[in-house]
């Protein structure tokens, strides 16, 4: 069982759930930028939420199945390919074609029994700037050969076969999307950062007035954004500290910058704020050219936000259940 990559497209890599717990030997989680719509796609194929699939990035690729196999592509919506967000039975000798964007930035494709590749540190997912994990430590190029689960085929029958309501290879369903964008600028709520006193109220309001845009240079280690430069008021030195997914951090040049799956896990800049986790998935599906406004929160209103985002997942995931008799 394998899959031929006959276009790679933009930045596409196989991720999953991450590598937690190491961030203490400098080794950040990375995974997938919006875990939600990978856990949505391999749910919808009957995969684990913490199997790896292929994440895709505003152009998409076109992969060719040597076998039967069931798949699903999950988050940002693309010309062509196949339906969104529902389980889509391929053929063997099939091919998939996802084409560009048209609302969102990023995309998951599971494959029922996910991908035969080993294990770095506990995950699959590809750490492109520690070159290692995934299919070797990269992004996918064109005529790579990705091995999947020996049983891959096998399973793609038999869960197909077990969904209600199927009609041309899919079905009459499909999952609700949680993080694409209905409209920009998104508003993402995030938290004072430890740093946030260091500058004047101006500064202050100016970062919360603004709407600001993701610039060209941004990529999963961070999210570089574009507007009016932040002066800091204090001139006191910053020694280095952690830093963690969804930290905004202002660089002596004055242009904020999100950090996001790949992130460092030390840093000396200062720390301005700290996104909201709920939010983290719905900011990861801005492409570059996307705008964003931030809102203050304090920890019991992110708190919040995170128990309503689970309980949405959540639901979804027991719908997609049922509809597989479970």
């Amino acid at each position: 069982m394998s899959i031929r990559v006959l276009r790679p497209g933009l930045q596409t890599s196989v991720q999953d759930h991450g590598r937690h717990g190491l961030q203490h030997i400098g080794l950040c989680p990375g995974g997938a930028m919006d875990p939600v719509a990978l856990a949505l796609a391999n749910a919808l194929v009957g995969n684990a939420a913490t199997d790896a699939a292929l994440e895709i990035t505003v152009i998409g690729p076109e992969l060719e199945f040597a076998k039967d196999a069931l798949v699903a592509l999950c988050g940002a919506e693309f010309h062509g390919g196949i339906a969104h967000n529902r389980p889509v039975f391929v053929p063997a000798g099939g091919r998939v074609s996802v084409g560009r964007a048209v609302r969102g930035a990023r995309a998951y494709l599971a494959v029922a029994g996910g991908f035969d590749l080993a294990p770095v540190l506990g995950s699959r997912s590809t750490y492109m700037p520690g070159a290692f994990g995934g299919f070797k430590g990269r992004a996918l190029r064109h005529g790579d050969v990705l091995p999947l689960n020996p049983q891959s085929s096998v399973l793609a029958l038999e869960r197909f076969g077990r969904l209600k309501r199927t009609r041309d290879n899919t079905v009459r369903w499909s999952a609700p999307p949680h993080t694409l964008p209905d409209r920009e600028p998104i508003v993402v709520h995030v938290l004072e950062g430890q740093h946030f006193a260091d500058f004047d109220s101006s500064v202050q309001r100016t970062f919360f007035d603004t709407v600001w845009r993701i610039a060209s240079d941004s990529n999963r280690m961070g999210f570089r954004l574009a507007g009016p430069l932040l002066a800091r008021g204090s001139a006191d030195e910053i020694l280095s500290g952690p830093t963690c997914l969804g930290t905004v951090q202002v660089p002596p040049g004055g242009a904020p910058i999100a950090l996001m799956a790949d992130h460092q896990t030390t840093g000396g800049y200062p720390k301005i704020a700290e996104i909201a986790s709920a939010d983290v998935s719905r900011l990861a599906q801005l492409a570059p050219g996307g705008q964003v406004h931030f809102a203050k929160c304090n920890l019991e209103m992110a708190a919040e936000l995170r128990r309503h985002t689970m309980e949405g997942v959540q639901g979804a995931l027991r719908g997609i259940a049922w509809e597989y008799g479970n």
